[in-house]
């Protein structure tokens, strides 16, 4: 069993802890969405918001793209998208590569409605940070880019 040569703790109870701490970044962070999803709008199911947050990241895209990358199936994506579409926070346009395929893109109304659920969310967050030194931040940053793989096979943002 290794053991931490700053605390002799082991190192599968600093793993443990690690999971704990994560746990509760996460179960944050989906309280979060989840109150982020209701100031969007509050007659729209989590998923939906998790929909247009998609959008808003990686753009305008067809469905099925769409039900893969947020892991959901595609009638419940298609349900949804209509759902936001009629609310008019979605478009839904003809492709332009070929005419035939769909693309799924936020309106300027649902960005901005996007915009404001998601300031609360992030004032959370930057509270919590808001006396951190810039180099514990910058710290910070590149353990979470490591712990997330970004750092591996030369992918760097």
């Amino acid at each position: 069993m290794k053991y931490n040569e700053v605390k002799n703790e082991p190192r599968e109870k600093l793993e443990i802890e690690l999971g704990e701490q994560l746990n509760a970044l996460i179960s944050a962070s989906h309280a979060l969405n989840v109150r982020a999803a209701a100031k969007f709008d509050s007659s729209l199911q989590p998923a939906a918001f998790h929909i247009v947050r998609w959008l808003y990241s990686y753009g305008p895209t067809n469905a099925a793209t769409l039900a893969e990358s947020t892991a959901m199936d595609r009638s419940s994506v298609s349900r949804l998208v209509k759902q936001l579409e009629s609310l008019g926070y979605l478009n839904r346009e003809a492709s332009r590569s070929d005419g035939r395929g769909i693309v799924l893109s936020l309106t300027e109304h649902g960005q901005q409605k996007l915009i404001d659920a998601l300031k609360e969310k992030e004032s959370v967050f930057y509270e919590r940070i808001s006396d951190w030194e810039d180099a514990e931040l910058h710290n910070f940053n590149q353990m979470l880019r490591q712990f997330n793989g970004l750092h591996r096979h030369g992918t760097q943002p």
